[in-house]
């Protein structure tokens, strides 16, 4: 099968990918210092060149959806949009969430990802992956309190991943919930290649030129805060 090219830039450490599925061919990742507007492109000819492809090889981009680093986001949506506007392959968006729980592990045990959103709150979603096909949402992308995501979630007995997770281990296991280690603490772009494979249909993006990424918040929201972009 011809691979994907997908890429993950929700937050301060982002990353780029070429393969199919759990079959990765390349990855590269964006130093958290790095600005992803200098160091994507770059990221996505290395990652191509390193796999012996080009553009034209490409079956299908798959891109981090949102929610996260408002820069972050933007920059990766238009360049999948230009890139599939050129190729005119299909474009795959899935939430940078949903490719941090994919990145964490799939089974029954369900799994919240949190991101750091600053300003008292934070991203969260969570997620079960139960078979090969099948994504459940448990709790839907949103930005709101860690304390809200606790109610919200507490039920499911998930556990807890990501860099806002990590922020906030000690009010999350006061509340006696469980924190990924912290290597498991950003999304990868590799795991955004798998969800194209699992369940491909969630991701597809009908109209990509009108596709919009989920922000949940506006820019000027996000001014003020350590965006990298």
């Amino acid at each position: 099968m011809r691979p994907y090219l997908a890429i993950e830039t929700s937050t301060a450490t982002g990353s780029v990918a070429v393969g199919r599925g759990e079959r990765v061919l390349a990855e590269v990742t964006l130093g958290v210092q790095a600005r992803h507007s200098e160091a994507v492109l770059p990221a996505v000819d290395f990652a191509l060149r390193s796999a012996g492809l080009t553009p034209r090889d490409l079956a299908g981009v798959v891109v981090g959806g949102g929610p996260g680093s408002f820069t972050g986001v933007r920059l990766a949506a238009a360049l999948a949009k230009g890139l599939v506007r050129a190729l005119g392959v299909p474009l795959y968006a899935y939430s940078g969430l949903a490719a941090l729980a994919a990145s964490v592990g799939a089974g029954e045990r369900p799994v919240c990802a949190v991101f750091d959103a600053r300003r008292g709150e934070v991203y969260a979603a969570c997620y079960r992956f139960p078979e090969f096909g099948r994504m459940e949402v448990l709790q839907a992308p949103a930005a709101c309190p860690l304390e809200d995501v606790l109610r919200l979630t507490a039920e499911f007995a998930p556990l807890y991943a990501g860099e806002g997770a990590l922020r906030h281990r000690a009010v999350i296991e006061a509340a006696g919930l469980t924190v990924a280690p912290a290597h498991a603490g950003q999304p990868r772009a590799a795991a955004l290649l798998w969800l194209a494979d699992l369940v491909p249909d969630a991701g597809l993006v009908e109209a990509p030129a009108r596709w919009e990424p989920l922000y949940l918040r506006t820019a000027a929201a996000e001014r003020g805060t350590a965006v990298h972009g």
